[in-house]
């Protein structure tokens, strides 16, 4: 994991890649764990006999629940320390390129683009990349904003 003792630190790194994550499993009882909170019950997700069918073969993963993933494998990329908050801002854009097998493994790669100050803190932009263990084509791409919001000195 890539440490940063502050925000002025985080600075010097735009435009370099942050890191790669270490490969994480998404499981079944995931799929259906997101399918119970989003209430997205597609059967490509949770029907396990009619997915065997599929042209996957297999159920997959909801794009959003790779989506919401990238959280997960970003901690183990990267800290900064002397942070209050780190908020969550958005995404300029994401697509979905692979779908995730059920049992397949993803991990980030962070590209850290920018670092702009707003009147809370300072506005980071980041490239992630999420890999599916396997294939040649990412399973996802995305550009995510957040908000770090420094301690006081």
């Amino acid at each position: 994991m890539r440490r940063f003792a502050d925000i002025a630190e985080l600075r010097t790194a735009v435009g370099q890649v942050l890191g790669e994550s270490d490969w994480v499993t998404v499981t079944q009882e995931t799929i259906d764990l997101f399918a119970e909170a989003t209430g997205d019950h597609q059967w490509i997700h949770v029907d396990r006999e009619r997915a065997k069918a599929s042209p996957f073969g297999t159920t997959i993963a909801h794009g959003f629940l790779t989506l919401s993933l990238i959280p997960r494998l970003i901690y183990r990329i990267y800290g900064v320390g002397k942070i209050a908050a780190s908020l969550n801002y958005g995404s300029n854009k994401v697509r979905f390129i692979t779908p995730v097998p059920s049992g397949g493994r993803i991990r980030a790669r962070l590209k850290l683009l920018s670092a702009e100050d707003t009147p809370r803190g300072v506005r980071i932009t980041s490239e992630a990349t999420v890999e599916l263990e396997g294939s040649e084509r990412p399973a996802c791409t995305a550009e995510l904003v957040a908000v770090l919001i420094p301690t006081e000195a």
